[in-house]
């Protein structure tokens, strides 16, 4: 059959396992070249094997929660939205959350996920306590700071390149309410969205949406979303009744493919002005639920298909923080003189790294949607270079289409992560399409 990532692109031939047990994945393990797959939510072809890919959903059991602790443990095909469904009610909360609840435990693990609060509390690394990951051979190991620490330190941001992950232990967070505490700031343009976010290090969360078509003063012009989690005594009496219960949405889906001017220039620019002077006007502080503030894309199922069925590529780096400006500077202005706006531009502030090959490090992460057009991925080798000479990386649960000499320009680590590959033996056992396009 045919897989490929949310953003559709590309389509890569691949045979798909669902097993049921352990010794049934073991089995599927033992022939070699596979590659697990969750939910499908990453970007690209790294969770599809060129010649078999592995489906977890079945392994979807949460299996002990610690009411004092907050630790819960649950099986990598476990659902982030089924998580918070059943422990929200009870006062706790994902520790990290990416910006979809639709993704599964173990391949938050794997991607290495990282959200709004990563500045203070890190990425998913940060709050996995051990992880049982099969190897080459089917056997099952635990892996933590105690037991095989070296290999938990290569599980994180490895896209399941150095074993299967069956089951975790993470920790959530314990909250008071299901309500958010936003304070949204315009900002008139990138260094001084830069300003906000360096005086904003002690609220949890940070974020803000970027406009990617704007030029001189106002080039990256944006709206930085602060926010903390609600406390009782900021709710309204009949929010305070059910602190946990979120406002009723109906369930929208996008029943087709939208042609492509959809997303042309020109209808990207009226969004982008649109919604600028639209939050702008509301800027300020107000009470919004956690669905709202984490997940707003999910509010239209298959949101995907706005690209069309060529599909849309995904460009995310980080940037250190001493170069952040300037290459961030260089990135919007190239984007913005070639015309190929994105409506869905993230710039987040990172903190310190955490596994072995994580994504994040210390400054800032941009992140910007594409049609997948023959000349928006020309433009994307240009901002591939302009990354790399600002000693900036790139993200392999977002990536669809960079080249193997790109990643190695950009991080010096896969030498070591591939040593590490071979010292396991998983080199040949676990490989995805975005493994052998990055020779991995």
């Amino acid at each position: 059959m045919k897989l490929s990532g949310w953003g559709r692109y590309p389509t890569v031939e691949t045979e798909l396992a669902m097993p049921t047990t352990e010794d049934a994945l073991a089995e599927a393990i033992a022939g070699g070249g596979v590659i697990a797959r969750g939910n499908g939510r990453a970007y690209g072809d790294s969770a599809i094997g060129p010649g078999r890919t592995v489906g977890m959903r079945k392994f979807n059991h949460m299996i002990a929660f610690d009411d004092q602790t907050g630790v819960l443990v649950a099986e990598a095909g476990v659902l982030l939205a089924d998580i918070i469904a059943t422990f929200l009610p009870r006062g706790w909360f994902p520790m990290v959350t990416p910006g979809t609840k639709f993704v599964t435990l173990g391949g938050m693990i794997a991607a290495d996920v990282h959200g709004k609060n990563h500045h203070k509390d890190g990425s998913m690394a940060a709050c996995v306590q051990w992880v049982d990951v099969m190897d080459a051979s089917g056997q099952v190991r635990r892996c933590s700071l105690d037991e095989n620490a070296d290999l938990f330190a290569w599980i994180p941001g490895a896209m399941g390149l150095t074993g299967i992950i069956l089951r975790a232990a993470i920790r959530l967070r314990k909250v008071a309410t299901g309500w958010i505490d936003q304070t949204t700031i315009p900002a008139p343009n990138l260094k001084s969205a830069m300003v906000i976010f360096e005086g904003a290090q002690d609220y949890t969360y940070s974020v803000a949406w970027i406009d990617c078509l704007q030029k001189g003063h106002a080039m990256g012009r944006s709206l930085v979303m602060l926010g903390e989690h609600a406390t009782p005594d900021q709710l309204t009496f009949r929010e305070s009744r059910d602190p946990f219960a979120t406002r009723p949405k109906g369930t929208k889906r996008l029943p087709f493919d939208a042609p492509n001017f959809v997303l042309s220039k020109p209808v990207v620019k009226a969004l982008n002005t649109l919604y600028y002077w639209k939050k702008s006007r509301s800027a300020g502080t107000q009470l919004v639920d956690w669905d709202t503030y984490f997940y707003p894309l999910d509010a239209i199922l298959e949101w995907n298909r706005a690209y069309g069925r060529r599909g849309f590529v995904q460009f995310q780096c980080a940037l250190p923080l001493e170069s952040s400006q300037a290459g961030l500077t260089a990135l919007l202005g190239t984007i913005a003189k070639a015309g190929a706006g994105s409506f869905l531009a993230v710039l987040k502030r990172f903190g310190a790294q955490g596994g072995a090959f994580s994504f994040p490090m210390p400054g800032y992460t941009l992140a910007l949607d594409f049609p997948a057009s023959p000349a928006n991925l020309a433009l994307l080798h240009e901002l591939d270079a302009i990354t790399i000479d600002h000693g900036g990386r790139f993200y392999l649960a977002k990536d669809a289409r960079m080249t193997a000499q790109a990643l190695r320009e950009s991080d010096i680590r896969v030498p070591d992560f591939i040593a590490k590959r071979a010292a396991l033996h998983t080199s040949g056992a676990f490989r995805s399409a975005q493994s052998e396009r990055l020779s991995l």
